[in-house]
Protein backbone atom coordinates (compact mmCIF):
# COMPACT_ATOMS: atom_id res chain seq x y z
CA UNK A 1 0.00 0.00 0.00
CA UNK A 2 2.91 2.43 0.80
CA UNK A 3 4.24 1.97 -2.43
CA UNK A 4 1.36 2.25 -4.14
CA UNK A 5 1.09 5.63 -2.30
CA UNK A 6 4.54 6.92 -3.18
CA UNK A 7 4.59 5.88 -7.08
CA UNK A 8 1.31 7.75 -7.00
CA UNK A 9 2.02 10.66 -5.09
CA UNK A 10 5.52 11.08 -7.14
CA UNK A 11 3.86 10.92 -10.23
CA UNK A 12 1.29 13.28 -9.36
CA UNK A 13 4.06 15.66 -8.71
CA UNK A 14 5.51 15.63 -11.61
CA UNK A 15 2.59 16.16 -13.14
CA UNK A 16 2.36 19.70 -10.96
CA UNK A 17 5.67 20.55 -11.79
CA UNK A 18 4.89 20.54 -15.22
CA UNK A 19 1.82 21.83 -15.45
CA UNK A 20 3.51 24.70 -13.23
CA UNK A 21 5.64 25.22 -16.65
CA UNK A 22 3.05 25.75 -18.87
CA UNK A 23 0.84 28.07 -17.16
CA UNK A 24 0.47 31.33 -18.72
CA UNK A 25 2.24 34.31 -17.44
CA UNK A 26 0.33 37.07 -15.13
CA UNK A 27 0.68 39.36 -12.29
CA UNK A 28 2.60 37.95 -9.31
CA UNK A 29 -0.03 37.02 -7.02
CA UNK A 30 2.55 36.64 -4.36
CA UNK A 31 3.67 39.71 -4.40
CA UNK A 32 -0.05 41.34 -4.67
CA UNK A 33 -0.85 38.37 -1.10
CA UNK A 34 2.09 40.53 0.40
CA UNK A 35 0.96 44.05 -0.40
CA UNK A 36 -2.37 43.29 0.69
CA UNK A 37 -0.64 41.27 3.75
CA UNK A 38 -3.82 38.80 3.56
CA UNK A 39 -4.47 35.50 1.83
CA UNK A 40 -7.74 34.82 0.87
CA UNK A 41 -8.45 31.47 1.28
CA UNK A 42 -12.06 29.95 0.90
CA UNK A 43 -13.71 26.66 1.96
CA UNK A 44 -16.76 25.85 3.11
CA UNK A 45 -17.36 25.31 6.88
CA UNK A 46 -20.25 23.55 6.39
CA UNK A 47 -18.58 20.39 5.33
CA UNK A 48 -17.60 19.87 8.80
CA UNK A 49 -14.26 18.34 10.61
CA UNK A 50 -12.05 17.67 10.48
CA UNK A 51 -11.36 20.08 7.76
CA UNK A 52 -13.07 23.21 8.76
CA UNK A 53 -15.69 23.75 10.98
CA UNK A 54 -17.15 25.87 13.85
CA UNK A 55 -15.35 26.28 17.29
CA UNK A 56 -17.18 24.62 19.99
CA UNK A 57 -16.03 27.51 21.94
CA UNK A 58 -16.84 30.50 20.15
CA UNK A 59 -19.02 29.30 16.81
CA UNK A 60 -18.23 32.32 15.09
CA UNK A 61 -14.29 30.66 14.81
CA UNK A 62 -13.10 28.12 12.69
CA UNK A 63 -10.95 25.34 13.48
CA UNK A 64 -9.94 22.06 11.71
CA UNK A 65 -6.84 21.13 10.18
CA UNK A 66 -7.15 22.78 7.04
CA UNK A 67 -7.50 26.20 9.04
CA UNK A 68 -4.78 25.32 10.90
CA UNK A 69 -3.07 24.62 7.83
CA UNK A 70 -3.75 28.17 6.44
CA UNK A 71 -2.22 29.58 9.19
CA UNK A 72 0.76 27.97 8.58
CA UNK A 73 1.13 28.88 4.71
CA UNK A 74 0.15 32.18 5.15
CA UNK A 75 2.91 32.66 7.85
CA UNK A 76 5.35 31.23 5.23
CA UNK A 77 4.19 34.05 2.90
CA UNK A 78 4.90 36.53 5.59
CA UNK A 79 0.99 37.21 5.83
CA UNK A 80 -2.29 36.45 7.46
CA UNK A 81 -4.95 34.17 6.77
CA UNK A 82 -8.91 35.07 6.17
CA UNK A 83 -11.33 32.51 5.72
CA UNK A 84 -13.70 32.83 2.83
CA UNK A 85 -17.21 31.21 3.54
CA UNK A 86 -18.66 29.73 0.10
CA UNK A 87 -20.68 26.81 -0.90
CA UNK A 88 -17.99 23.54 -1.41
CA UNK A 89 -18.47 22.92 -4.98
CA UNK A 90 -18.54 27.01 -6.17
CA UNK A 91 -15.27 27.66 -4.53
CA UNK A 92 -13.25 27.13 -7.71
CA UNK A 93 -15.64 29.78 -9.02
CA UNK A 94 -15.05 31.72 -6.61
CA UNK A 95 -11.15 31.39 -7.36
CA UNK A 96 -11.40 32.27 -10.79
CA UNK A 97 -13.55 35.46 -10.17
CA UNK A 98 -10.64 36.58 -8.01
CA UNK A 99 -12.96 36.40 -4.74
CA UNK A 100 -10.11 33.95 -3.09
CA UNK A 101 -6.59 33.26 -3.84
CA UNK A 102 -7.18 29.71 -3.10
CA UNK A 103 -8.78 26.58 -2.16
CA UNK A 104 -7.98 25.16 0.56
CA UNK A 105 -10.94 22.52 0.91
CA UNK A 106 -10.15 18.64 0.57
CA UNK A 107 -10.23 19.28 -3.07
CA UNK A 108 -8.84 15.84 -4.59
CA UNK A 109 -6.08 16.01 -7.68
CA UNK A 110 -7.93 15.24 -10.77
CA UNK A 111 -6.30 15.86 -14.39
CA UNK A 112 -9.65 18.16 -14.93
CA UNK A 113 -8.89 20.36 -11.88
CA UNK A 114 -4.92 20.41 -12.88
CA UNK A 115 -6.07 21.33 -16.42
CA UNK A 116 -8.43 24.12 -15.30
CA UNK A 117 -6.42 25.40 -12.36
CA UNK A 118 -3.48 25.70 -10.45
CA UNK A 119 -2.77 23.08 -8.29
CA UNK A 120 -0.20 22.55 -6.08
CA UNK A 121 1.19 19.16 -4.51
CA UNK A 122 -0.65 17.00 -2.22
CA UNK A 123 -1.17 18.13 1.36
CA UNK A 124 -2.50 14.97 2.41
CA UNK A 125 -2.83 11.83 1.13
CA UNK A 126 -6.13 10.23 1.80
CA UNK A 127 -7.76 6.65 1.39
CA UNK A 128 -11.74 5.95 1.44
CA UNK A 129 -13.20 4.22 3.41
CA UNK A 130 -16.18 1.90 2.98
CA UNK A 131 -18.80 1.64 6.53
CA UNK A 132 -22.09 -0.23 7.14
CA UNK A 133 -24.03 -0.74 9.98
CA UNK A 134 -22.56 -3.26 12.94
CA UNK A 135 -25.92 -4.95 13.45
CA UNK A 136 -26.17 -5.73 9.62
CA UNK A 137 -24.86 -9.41 8.98
CA UNK A 138 -25.74 -9.43 5.17
CA UNK A 139 -21.62 -7.77 4.75
CA UNK A 140 -18.60 -9.26 6.12
CA UNK A 141 -15.86 -7.96 3.22
CA UNK A 142 -16.33 -5.80 0.36
CA UNK A 143 -16.63 -9.15 -1.87
CA UNK A 144 -20.46 -9.04 0.02
CA UNK A 145 -21.61 -6.05 -1.63
CA UNK A 146 -20.88 -7.74 -5.52
CA UNK A 147 -22.84 -10.83 -4.38
CA UNK A 148 -25.85 -11.36 -5.73
CA UNK A 149 -28.95 -10.66 -4.43
CA UNK A 150 -32.35 -9.28 -4.90
CA UNK A 151 -32.43 -5.68 -3.73
CA UNK A 152 -28.94 -4.01 -4.53
CA UNK A 153 -27.12 -2.44 -1.64
CA UNK A 154 -27.34 0.80 -1.87
CA UNK A 155 -24.35 2.85 -1.24
CA UNK A 156 -24.08 6.48 -0.37
CA UNK A 157 -21.61 8.47 -1.01
CA UNK A 158 -20.78 12.68 -1.95
CA UNK A 159 -21.58 13.13 -5.70
CA UNK A 160 -18.92 13.97 -7.74
CA UNK A 161 -16.59 12.70 -5.33
CA UNK A 162 -13.48 9.94 -5.57
CA UNK A 163 -15.80 7.80 -3.39
CA UNK A 164 -18.50 8.42 -5.90
CA UNK A 165 -15.65 7.40 -8.77
CA UNK A 166 -14.51 4.35 -6.64
CA UNK A 167 -17.81 2.72 -5.66
CA UNK A 168 -19.08 2.55 -9.80
CA UNK A 169 -15.48 1.02 -10.83
CA UNK A 170 -15.22 -1.79 -8.74
CA UNK A 171 -19.12 -2.47 -7.69
CA UNK A 172 -20.85 -1.42 -11.20
CA UNK A 173 -24.32 -2.85 -11.69
CA UNK A 174 -23.81 -5.07 -8.42
CA UNK A 175 -24.70 -1.99 -6.20
CA UNK A 176 -27.20 1.21 -6.59
CA UNK A 177 -25.24 4.76 -5.86
CA UNK A 178 -27.05 7.17 -3.53
CA UNK A 179 -25.55 10.83 -4.13
CA UNK A 180 -25.26 12.91 -0.97
CA UNK A 181 -23.96 16.59 -0.52
CA UNK A 182 -22.84 16.03 3.11
CA UNK A 183 -20.70 13.59 4.64
CA UNK A 184 -22.59 13.45 7.55
CA UNK A 185 -25.77 13.41 5.92
CA UNK A 186 -24.53 9.71 4.37
CA UNK A 187 -23.17 8.52 7.56
CA UNK A 188 -26.49 8.96 9.03
CA UNK A 189 -28.57 7.75 6.69
CA UNK A 190 -26.68 4.48 7.12
CA UNK A 191 -27.21 4.16 10.57
CA UNK A 192 -30.58 4.84 10.82
CA UNK A 193 -31.40 3.05 7.21
CA UNK A 194 -33.28 6.71 5.70
CA UNK A 195 -34.35 5.51 2.38
CA UNK A 196 -32.73 1.94 2.70
CA UNK A 197 -29.47 3.07 2.34
CA UNK A 198 -26.73 -0.03 3.54
CA UNK A 199 -23.29 1.55 3.39
CA UNK A 200 -21.32 4.68 2.76
CA UNK A 201 -17.73 5.33 0.88
CA UNK A 202 -15.72 8.27 3.10
CA UNK A 203 -12.63 9.47 2.94
CA UNK A 204 -10.59 8.06 5.75
CA UNK A 205 -10.08 11.62 7.79
CA UNK A 206 -14.09 12.33 7.91
CA UNK A 207 -14.37 8.68 9.12
CA UNK A 208 -11.70 9.01 11.71
CA UNK A 209 -13.04 12.01 12.81
CA UNK A 210 -17.15 11.39 13.05
CA UNK A 211 -17.15 7.12 13.91
CA UNK A 212 -17.63 8.08 17.73
CA UNK A 213 -20.68 10.29 16.64
CA UNK A 214 -22.56 6.87 14.80
CA UNK A 215 -21.42 4.39 17.12
CA UNK A 216 -24.07 2.11 15.18
CA UNK A 217 -21.48 2.19 12.09
CA UNK A 218 -18.36 0.11 11.62
CA UNK A 219 -15.83 -0.28 9.00
CA UNK A 220 -15.93 -2.85 6.21
CA UNK A 221 -12.39 -4.15 4.98
CA UNK A 222 -9.69 -1.87 4.88
CA UNK A 223 -8.78 1.60 3.74
CA UNK A 224 -8.78 1.38 -0.02
CA UNK A 225 -7.68 3.94 -3.28
CA UNK A 226 -5.15 6.42 -1.90
CA UNK A 227 -5.87 9.90 -3.39
CA UNK A 228 -4.42 13.53 -3.20
CA UNK A 229 -5.77 16.52 -1.22
CA UNK A 230 -4.17 19.73 -3.06
CA UNK A 231 -4.88 23.53 -3.75
CA UNK A 232 -6.47 25.07 -6.24
CA UNK A 233 -5.19 28.46 -7.50
CA UNK A 234 -6.86 30.94 -10.43
CA UNK A 235 -4.83 29.67 -13.53
CA UNK A 236 -1.36 31.02 -14.24
CA UNK A 237 -0.88 31.33 -10.84
CA UNK A 238 2.62 30.30 -11.25
CA UNK A 239 4.41 32.15 -8.88
CA UNK A 240 1.80 31.56 -6.19
CA UNK A 241 1.25 27.86 -6.37
CA UNK A 242 4.95 27.50 -6.13
CA UNK A 243 5.42 29.55 -3.22
CA UNK A 244 2.81 27.17 -2.02
CA UNK A 245 4.65 23.84 -3.20
CA UNK A 246 7.65 25.30 -0.76
CA UNK A 247 5.15 25.87 1.86
CA UNK A 248 3.83 22.81 2.23
CA UNK A 249 7.28 20.94 2.17
CA UNK A 250 8.35 23.52 4.60
CA UNK A 251 5.42 22.69 7.49
CA UNK A 252 6.09 19.03 6.98
CA UNK A 253 10.34 19.72 7.75
CA UNK A 254 9.89 21.71 10.69
CA UNK A 255 7.19 19.64 12.23
CA UNK A 256 4.64 22.04 12.50
CA UNK A 257 1.61 20.65 10.03
CA UNK A 258 2.11 17.28 10.89
CA UNK A 259 1.75 18.10 15.01
CA UNK A 260 -1.63 19.61 13.63
CA UNK A 261 -2.45 16.21 12.03
CA UNK A 262 -1.34 14.43 14.93
CA UNK A 263 -3.72 17.01 16.96
CA UNK A 264 -6.61 15.80 14.70
CA UNK A 265 -6.03 11.96 14.72
CA UNK A 266 -4.91 12.19 11.10
CA UNK A 267 -0.91 12.10 11.39
CA UNK A 268 -0.39 8.05 9.61
CA UNK A 269 2.38 5.72 7.54
CA UNK A 270 1.11 7.58 4.36
CA UNK A 271 2.01 10.94 5.54
CA UNK A 272 5.33 9.86 6.47
CA UNK A 273 6.16 8.41 3.59
CA UNK A 274 5.61 10.87 1.19
CA UNK A 275 8.06 10.15 -1.06
CA UNK A 276 9.09 13.93 -1.98
CA UNK A 277 12.12 15.40 -2.72
CA UNK A 278 13.62 18.98 -3.36
CA UNK A 279 15.90 19.17 -6.35
CA UNK A 280 19.46 21.49 -6.41
CA UNK A 281 17.35 24.56 -8.45
CA UNK A 282 14.60 24.34 -5.62
CA UNK A 283 12.16 22.43 -8.61
CA UNK A 284 9.52 20.41 -6.56
CA UNK A 285 10.28 16.22 -8.21
CA UNK A 286 9.04 13.09 -7.84
CA UNK A 287 11.35 10.63 -5.84
CA UNK A 288 13.47 8.63 -8.59
CA UNK A 289 13.41 5.47 -6.52
CA UNK A 290 9.60 5.40 -6.58
CA UNK A 291 8.49 3.18 -9.31
CA UNK A 292 6.47 5.35 -12.11
CA UNK A 293 3.02 4.24 -14.35
CA UNK A 294 0.53 4.96 -11.42
CA UNK A 295 -1.98 7.44 -10.99
CA UNK A 296 -5.23 8.56 -12.50
CA UNK A 297 -4.89 9.21 -16.59
CA UNK A 298 -7.06 11.93 -17.93
CA UNK A 299 -9.51 10.62 -20.83
CA UNK A 300 -9.82 13.86 -23.26
CA UNK A 301 -13.10 13.51 -25.02
CA UNK A 302 -13.99 16.27 -27.60
CA UNK A 303 -16.67 18.55 -27.03
CA UNK A 304 -19.74 16.43 -28.41
CA UNK A 305 -18.62 13.23 -27.00
CA UNK A 306 -19.18 14.71 -23.49
CA UNK A 307 -22.44 16.33 -24.31
CA UNK A 308 -23.60 13.02 -26.50
CA UNK A 309 -22.88 10.72 -23.62
CA UNK A 310 -24.35 13.01 -20.84
CA UNK A 311 -27.02 14.74 -22.64
CA UNK A 312 -29.68 11.31 -21.74
CA UNK A 313 -28.44 11.68 -17.87
CA UNK A 314 -30.14 15.52 -17.84
CA UNK A 315 -32.80 14.35 -19.92
CA UNK A 316 -33.44 11.93 -16.82
CA UNK A 317 -32.72 15.08 -14.08
CA UNK A 318 -35.12 16.76 -16.30
CA UNK A 319 -38.29 13.99 -16.28
CA UNK A 320 -37.60 14.27 -12.21
CA UNK A 321 -37.37 17.70 -12.02
CA UNK A 322 -41.17 17.52 -14.15
CA UNK A 323 -42.05 15.16 -11.78
CA UNK A 324 -41.38 16.78 -8.73
CA UNK A 325 -43.29 20.07 -9.88
CA UNK A 326 -46.26 18.29 -11.65
CA UNK A 327 -47.11 16.48 -8.42
CA UNK A 328 -45.98 19.03 -5.33
CA UNK A 329 -47.86 22.12 -7.29
CA UNK A 330 -51.74 20.87 -7.24
CA UNK A 331 -51.38 19.88 -3.68
CA UNK A 332 -49.82 23.21 -2.83
CA UNK A 333 -52.83 24.91 -4.46
CA UNK A 334 -55.11 22.51 -2.56
CA UNK A 335 -53.61 23.53 0.51
CA UNK A 336 -53.50 27.10 -0.33
CA UNK A 337 -57.02 27.30 -0.82
CA UNK A 338 -57.98 25.31 2.30
CA UNK A 339 -55.93 27.92 4.45
CA UNK A 340 -56.95 30.79 2.44
CA UNK A 341 -60.67 29.89 3.27
CA UNK A 342 -59.82 29.07 6.76
CA UNK A 343 -57.88 32.13 7.39
CA UNK A 344 -61.15 34.05 6.25
CA UNK A 345 -64.42 32.53 6.91
CA UNK A 346 -63.03 29.48 9.29
CA UNK A 347 -63.40 29.45 13.35
CA UNK A 348 -61.97 32.37 15.05
CA UNK A 349 -59.50 29.63 17.14
CA UNK A 350 -58.36 28.74 13.58
CA UNK A 351 -57.36 31.65 11.89
CA UNK A 352 -54.63 33.01 13.70
CA UNK A 353 -52.97 29.61 14.01
CA UNK A 354 -53.22 29.14 9.79
CA UNK A 355 -51.50 32.76 9.80
CA UNK A 356 -48.48 31.47 11.92
CA UNK A 357 -48.51 28.51 9.37
CA UNK A 358 -47.94 31.07 6.75
CA UNK A 359 -45.39 33.35 8.59
CA UNK A 360 -43.22 30.10 9.57
CA UNK A 361 -43.04 28.53 6.16
CA UNK A 362 -42.86 31.68 4.59
CA UNK A 363 -40.13 32.97 6.75
CA UNK A 364 -37.97 29.68 7.04
CA UNK A 365 -36.16 28.67 3.99
CA UNK A 366 -36.98 26.02 1.60
CA UNK A 367 -33.72 23.84 2.32
CA UNK A 368 -34.41 23.97 6.40
CA UNK A 369 -37.72 22.38 5.59
CA UNK A 370 -36.33 19.84 3.12
CA UNK A 371 -33.63 18.90 5.59
CA UNK A 372 -36.27 18.44 8.87
CA UNK A 373 -38.73 16.61 6.53
CA UNK A 374 -36.04 14.06 5.16
CA UNK A 375 -33.36 14.17 7.68
CA UNK A 376 -35.19 15.09 11.32
CA UNK A 377 -38.30 12.92 10.86
CA UNK A 378 -36.15 9.49 10.51
CA UNK A 379 -35.17 10.24 13.87
CA UNK A 380 -38.64 10.86 15.50
CA UNK A 381 -39.87 7.16 13.60
CA UNK A 382 -41.01 9.30 10.35
CA UNK A 383 -38.85 7.68 7.41
CA UNK A 384 -40.10 9.25 4.29
CA UNK A 385 -38.75 8.14 0.47
CA UNK A 386 -36.65 10.81 -1.06
CA UNK A 387 -39.34 11.74 -3.80
CA UNK A 388 -42.10 11.68 -1.34
CA UNK A 389 -40.34 13.94 1.11
CA UNK A 390 -39.19 16.31 -1.94
CA UNK A 391 -43.00 16.81 -2.61
CA UNK A 392 -44.57 17.07 0.57
CA UNK A 393 -41.10 19.94 1.26
CA UNK A 394 -41.92 21.48 -1.75
CA UNK A 395 -45.90 21.70 -1.62
CA UNK A 396 -45.79 22.86 2.08
CA UNK A 397 -43.89 25.62 0.93
CA UNK A 398 -45.66 26.88 -1.74
CA UNK A 399 -48.71 26.17 0.08
CA UNK A 400 -48.14 29.48 2.17
CA UNK A 401 -47.95 31.35 -1.04
CA UNK A 402 -50.46 30.29 -2.48
CA UNK A 403 -52.88 31.05 0.02
CA UNK A 404 -51.86 34.13 -0.05
CA UNK A 405 -52.43 34.60 -3.53
CA UNK A 406 -56.04 33.01 -3.03
CA UNK A 407 -56.55 34.90 -0.02
CA UNK A 408 -56.15 38.23 -2.12
CA UNK A 409 -58.34 36.82 -4.45
CA UNK A 410 -61.37 35.75 -2.42
CA UNK A 411 -61.33 39.28 -0.56
CA UNK A 412 -61.48 40.48 -4.25
CA UNK A 413 -65.15 39.28 -4.66
CA UNK A 414 -67.80 41.76 -3.25
CA UNK A 415 -68.95 40.44 0.01
CA UNK A 416 -72.32 41.18 -0.93
CA UNK A 417 -72.46 37.89 -2.85
CA UNK A 418 -71.89 35.81 -0.10
CA UNK A 419 -74.45 37.97 2.29
CA UNK A 420 -76.99 37.14 -1.14
CA UNK A 421 -76.11 33.88 -1.48
CA UNK A 422 -76.80 32.79 2.68
CA UNK A 423 -80.09 34.92 2.19
CA UNK A 424 -81.07 32.56 -0.27
CA UNK A 425 -80.64 29.52 1.88
CA UNK A 426 -77.48 28.80 0.42
CA UNK A 427 -74.92 27.48 3.17
CA UNK A 428 -71.64 29.25 3.90
CA UNK A 429 -69.55 26.26 2.69
CA UNK A 430 -72.11 25.50 -0.55
CA UNK A 431 -71.56 29.61 -1.05
CA UNK A 432 -68.41 29.43 -1.17
CA UNK A 433 -68.02 26.40 -3.35
CA UNK A 434 -70.60 27.53 -6.05
CA UNK A 435 -69.95 30.91 -6.04
CA UNK A 436 -67.33 32.81 -4.30
CA UNK A 437 -63.94 30.10 -4.99
CA UNK A 438 -64.86 29.83 -8.84
CA UNK A 439 -64.00 33.51 -8.93
CA UNK A 440 -61.13 34.26 -7.42
CA UNK A 441 -59.84 31.40 -8.70
CA UNK A 442 -60.42 33.06 -12.26
CA UNK A 443 -58.29 35.97 -10.73
CA UNK A 444 -55.48 34.50 -9.15
CA UNK A 445 -54.58 31.80 -12.56
CA UNK A 446 -52.09 34.00 -14.06
CA UNK A 447 -49.92 34.57 -9.92
CA UNK A 448 -50.26 30.86 -9.70
CA UNK A 449 -49.52 29.61 -12.95
CA UNK A 450 -46.05 32.14 -12.35
CA UNK A 451 -45.42 30.12 -9.36
CA UNK A 452 -45.73 27.10 -11.19
CA UNK A 453 -43.10 28.34 -13.13
CA UNK A 454 -40.87 29.17 -10.41
CA UNK A 455 -41.41 25.63 -8.64
CA UNK A 456 -39.63 23.90 -11.70
CA UNK A 457 -36.16 26.16 -10.78
CA UNK A 458 -37.21 25.53 -7.07
CA UNK A 459 -36.59 21.71 -7.40
CA UNK A 460 -32.96 22.13 -7.52
CA UNK A 461 -32.94 22.56 -3.85
CA UNK A 462 -34.33 18.81 -3.38
CA UNK A 463 -30.97 18.32 -4.28
CA UNK A 464 -30.15 18.68 -0.72
CA UNK A 465 -32.26 15.53 0.17
CA UNK A 466 -30.31 13.39 -2.44
CA UNK A 467 -32.78 14.07 -5.48
CA UNK A 468 -30.77 14.16 -8.66
CA UNK A 469 -32.91 16.43 -10.23
CA UNK A 470 -31.56 18.36 -13.18
CA UNK A 471 -29.64 21.44 -11.72
CA UNK A 472 -27.70 18.89 -9.51
CA UNK A 473 -27.00 16.55 -12.46
CA UNK A 474 -25.50 19.44 -14.71
CA UNK A 475 -23.09 20.60 -11.96
CA UNK A 476 -21.58 17.20 -11.09
CA UNK A 477 -21.32 16.58 -14.94
CA UNK A 478 -19.72 20.49 -15.57
CA UNK A 479 -17.41 19.54 -12.98
CA UNK A 480 -16.51 15.86 -14.01
CA UNK A 481 -15.68 16.80 -17.77
CA UNK A 482 -15.25 20.89 -17.34
CA UNK A 483 -17.63 21.13 -20.19
CA UNK A 484 -19.49 23.83 -18.12
CA UNK A 485 -20.58 26.15 -21.54
CA UNK A 486 -21.85 23.18 -23.40
CA UNK A 487 -23.96 20.93 -20.53
CA UNK A 488 -24.84 24.43 -19.33
CA UNK A 489 -26.46 24.92 -22.96
CA UNK A 490 -28.19 21.72 -22.77
CA UNK A 491 -29.53 21.83 -18.92
CA UNK A 492 -30.64 25.71 -19.99
CA UNK A 493 -32.54 24.46 -23.25
CA UNK A 494 -34.02 21.66 -20.97
CA UNK A 495 -35.60 24.16 -18.13
CA UNK A 496 -36.60 26.27 -21.30
CA UNK A 497 -38.61 23.50 -22.30
CA UNK A 498 -40.29 22.88 -19.58
CA UNK A 499 -40.80 26.50 -18.67
CA UNK A 500 -41.62 28.16 -22.08
CA UNK A 501 -45.41 26.56 -22.59
CA UNK A 502 -46.45 27.51 -19.23
CA UNK A 503 -45.33 31.13 -19.96
CA UNK A 504 -47.18 31.37 -23.35
CA UNK A 505 -50.18 30.06 -21.24
CA UNK A 506 -50.02 32.53 -18.71
CA UNK A 507 -49.75 35.39 -21.39
CA UNK A 508 -52.92 33.91 -23.16
CA UNK A 509 -54.92 33.30 -19.67
CA UNK A 510 -53.94 37.18 -18.82
CA UNK A 511 -54.84 38.61 -22.37
CA UNK A 512 -58.38 36.47 -21.84
CA UNK A 513 -59.24 37.89 -18.37
CA UNK A 514 -57.79 41.21 -19.78
CA UNK A 515 -60.34 41.15 -22.40
CA UNK A 516 -63.48 39.56 -21.02
CA UNK A 517 -65.29 36.25 -21.66
CA UNK A 518 -67.03 36.51 -25.26
CA UNK A 519 -70.31 36.38 -24.93
CA UNK A 520 -72.58 33.33 -26.38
Amino acid sequence: MHKRVNTGLSLLTGIVVASSAALLARADTVESIRERGVLLWGADAEGGGPFVYPRDDAPTACQGFEFDLANLLAARLGVRAELVQGQWDKLPDLAKRGDIDIVLNGYEWTPTWAERYGTTIPYYIYHLQMLVRKDDPRFRTLDDLRAPREDKPRVAVLGGSAADRYVRREFGDAIEVVRYDGSTDAMRAVEIDIDGIDATVQDLPVVTFYERRFPGLRRLGEPVEPGYYVILTRPGDESLVRALNQAVLDVYADGSFPQVLDRYGLWNDAQRQRGLITGPDGDFRPDPAAPAGAGEVAEHNDWWDDVRSRTPLLLRAALITVLLAVCSMPLAIAAGILIAVGRLYGPRGLRPVLGWYVEIIRGTPLVLQLYVIFFLLPELGLYLPKLVAGVLGLALNYSAYEAEIYRAGLQAIPRGQLEAALSLGMSRLLALRRIIIPQAFRLVIPPVMNDFIALFKDTAVCSVITIFELSKEYYIHAQSTGRVVELGLVTALLYLAMSYPLSILVARLERRLAEGRPHA
